[in-house]
This record gives structure tokens, C-alpha cells and sequence, in this order.
């Protein structure tokens, strides 16, 4: 018999960033900094950057069908989480691997559909495809013109509209629906966790910043890897914001790239490190180079 596992095992499902802000890169480091063990299956590969998507180079789907295969014959997986998939032939693949392999773990589908600039990321076809999907997860987390296209309505412009096109979707497709504040104005930039018997909202403060490239990926992956630890969904997503916030806030000391930059996934594990550590000289190693003599 296998002992209990030390870490929530989360397995990822997305496209790529190779500057590490979204996609799988960004996956990863999420699942790692909410305390879990990230395997990660790629569906596209994606030449972007700070500045935007340059190319975009699809993999057959029948060697997407192999990686998921390679995880399902021999690891155990405890939550899983779905960004980017693009075209119809993907969703269908992921949704047969979601039917044979998701029945004992958190499903967490991040609903790429539409950028923040309000442009279309697939077809009308993958679009109800991905809707479908959608009824297979335990939670979704949308942006705000994702949540309009999925619940056939306007993009919301204050936050209790959008809660109200959340509960609509809750109860049409039978799971959870996280309302993300993010895109909306004001001083704060709440989460909410929907379903179709009530609202848990989560207080955010916003940050004054354009460095948050990839926060819908880093968001999602670190709530499944709560789930897949056991916690229920408003923990969950309590956990995620604060966790997100803290990213967020400290996104611009990064310098990475001449765009929207990408966020500090290791701010809070670096932070929680230097108040554990009484040595002084580690302070140097986490926080920055020793100064020259």
C-alpha cells in the first residue's frame, strides 16, 4: 500500500508562454507556490511574450492524446486544471480523457475564450464545444467576456450584474462559477465564488499596476491545487486571491519584459522563507546578491 501523498498531485492542460508569465510555465509555478506537485500536458505551443501572442504551432491531437495517456498509465492525479485549448479536436480529447480519468479528482476549467482586449480566441463551434465541456467541471473561472459569451449576455459592467449572469450559468450547467472582478473598475477587485444556492463573495484590493499578464492562468491552477488538497471551494478561493493579490502587488519589481509583465508567483513562499529564517546571511540569498566588498 503507497503512503498518503506528501503534496496535492495537479495536473495542467494549457498552451505555453515561454517568458513564464501564462500557460503551463505559469501553471507550474502557481501549483507549486499553493503546495502542490504540478505534471503538466501541453496543447499548444505559443511564441509569445510581454508585448503578445507572435505564433501559435498546434501539435496533432493524437500526440496530445499520447501525453495524457503517458500521466493516466502511471501517476495519480487529485485535481486538474484546463486553460488553453483552442479548437474542437482538442476540447473532444480533453473531454474523453475528463470522462475515463476525472471521476476522483477537482476539475478546474479556465474558460479560454475571449482576451481581455474583447477579441475572440476560437470559433462560435469551439466556443459551444468548451461550453459543453464546461459541465464536466467542478469549477470554472472565467473573465468577464468569457462569463458574457458562456451565459449569452453583454459583458458585464458592475459587479452584481456579472454575479448575476454567474448563477444563471451555476444552474444551467450544474457547477460552480468564480465571478472575477479584476476587469472592472474601483477600488476593489473582489472574487466571487457562485453557485446556483448563493454567492460567497472574496474582498480583493486592487492594485495599481499593468503587470498582470497570466493572472487568469496563475488564479485557476492555484485553486485547483487547494481543491486537490481538500479544501472546499470557498477556502479555496480565499486562499487563491490572497495568494494572487500578493503577485500582484509586488509584479512590478520583476522587470520582466517592455509589456504587461507578468506577476511574483514566489513573493509569498520567498516572504513566508525570510520570517522562518534567523540567519542573516540567507536574507541575502532570498531577497537579493550579496553587495561586493
Amino acid at each position: 500500500m503507497h503512503a498518503a501523498p506528501a503534496l496535492p498531485r495537479i495536473l495542467t492542460i494549457a498552451g505555453t508562454d515561454p517568458t513564464g508569465g501564462a500557460g503551463v510555465q505559469a501553471d507550474i509555478k502557481s501549483i507549486q507556490a499553493a503546495g502542490g506537485y504540478s505534471y503538466s500536458v501541453v496543447t499548444s505551443l505559443v511564441a509569445q511574450n510581454t508585448t503578445g501572442v507572435q505564433e501559435i504551432f498546434t501539435p496533432p491531437v493524437e500526440f496530445l492524446r499520447t501525453q495524457l495517456r503517458s500521466v493516466a498509465d502511471d501517476v495519480e492525479i487529485d485535481a486538474i486544471k484546463i486553460g488553453m485549448l483552442g479548437t474542437t479536436e482538442i476540447i473532444d480529447v480533453v473531454r474523453d480523457f475528463l470522462t475515463a480519468h476525472a471521476q476522483n479528482c477537482r476539475v478546474v476549467l479556465d474558460p479560454v475564450m475571449v482576451a481581455s482586449s474583447s477579441d475572440r480566441l476560437l470559433t462560435r463551434e469551439a466556443e459551444a464545444a468548451l461550453r459543453e465541456l464546461a459541465r464536466l467541471a467542478d469549477v470554472i473561472t472565467p473573465n468577464l467576456p468569457e462569463l458574457a459569451v458562456l451565459a449569452g449576455a453583454e459583458t458585464a459592467t458592475e459587479f452584481d450584474a456579472a454575479i448575476a449572469q454567474a448563477r444563471g450559468l451555476a444552474r444551467e450547467l450544474g457547477t460552480t462559477v468564480i465571478v472575477k472582478g479584476g476587469h472592472l473598475g474601483g477600488a476593489h477587485a473582489d472574487n466571487a465564488v457562485v453557485t446556483a444556492d448563493g454567492v460567497h463573495r472574496v474582498p480583493v484590493q486592487r492594485v495599481d499596476t499593468t503587470n498582470t499578464h497570466g493572472t487568469g492562468c496563475s488564479f485557476s491552477s492555484a485553486l485547483a491545487t487547494r481543491l486537490g488538497a481538500g479544501f472546499d471551494t470557498p477556502a479555496a478561493t480565499e486562499w487563491a486571491s490572497r495568494w494572487l493579490h500578493e503577485a500582484i502587488a509586488h509584479a512590478d519589481a520583476l522587470g520582466v519584459g517592455r509589456g504587461h509583465g507578468p506577476v511574483d508567483h514566489g513573493h509569498m513562499n520567498r516572504r513566508m522563507q525570510r520570517a522562518a529564517d534567523t540567519r542573516p546571511e540567507h536574507f541575502l540569498l532570498i531577497d537579493a546578491p550579496p553587495t561586493p566588498p
